[in-house]
């Protein structure tokens, strides 16, 4: 195991004070499917529509997701932190019938009730000492039913909090 680099712990604080949107990245295997929890969502571009996470490769999760070429990834719903633990911890139960997964053998397992499901093929992986950064071609797009988006800041779930009007805002 190497040793973190110098600032590589003011890097972690430093993240655990940026509030981040929670969801899960699934795809289907030979073996079944599989999911993780990934709070590095991000959009890259528009045209093409492209997203991109990143996973820590670590786990034995994130090494069969990143053989797939195909995934889902699905904003959580606020009232869906349970299932965001589930898919975060190693050995925790995954797509269950409580979970309400949709699972086909040939596409990603879908969430019905996420806030969002983002569906297409890898564009690119790029590892990156021992995480690997995900470029994903979005396919299909799926807005779920109307709900508040799941974040994560400083080691907790939080929910969203009320809108700053433009007129209030500092200038």
């Amino acid at each position: 195991m190497r040793a973190p680099a110098p600032g590589a712990a003011w890097l972690r604080q430093a993240f655990r004070l940026y509030p981040s949107g929670v969801a899960i990245v699934t795809a289907m295997t030979p073996a079944g499917p599989v999911g993780l929890t990934v709070s590095s969502l991000a959009s890259v571009s528009a045209e093409p529509p492209v997203v991109s996470f990143s996973v820590s490769t670590a786990t034995r999760s994130a090494g069969a997701l990143l053989a797939a070429s195909e995934v889902a990834v699905h904003v959580l719903p606020l009232d869906r932190s349970p299932l965001a633990d589930a898919f975060a911890r190693s050995g925790a139960p995954r797509f269950t019938p409580e979970q309400g997964w949709v699972v086909a053998a040939d596409s990603p397992p879908l969430l019905p009730d996420a806030v969002v499901s983002l569906v297409g093929p890898v564009r690119q992986t790029v590892p990156i000492v021992g995480s690997t950064l995900v470029l994903v071609d979005v396919a299909t797009t799926r807005i779920g039913p109307p709900a508040e988006p799941l974040l994560h800041l400083d080691r907790a779930y939080r929910a969203v909090g009320p809108a700053i009007d433009r007129e209030d805002r500092p200038r």
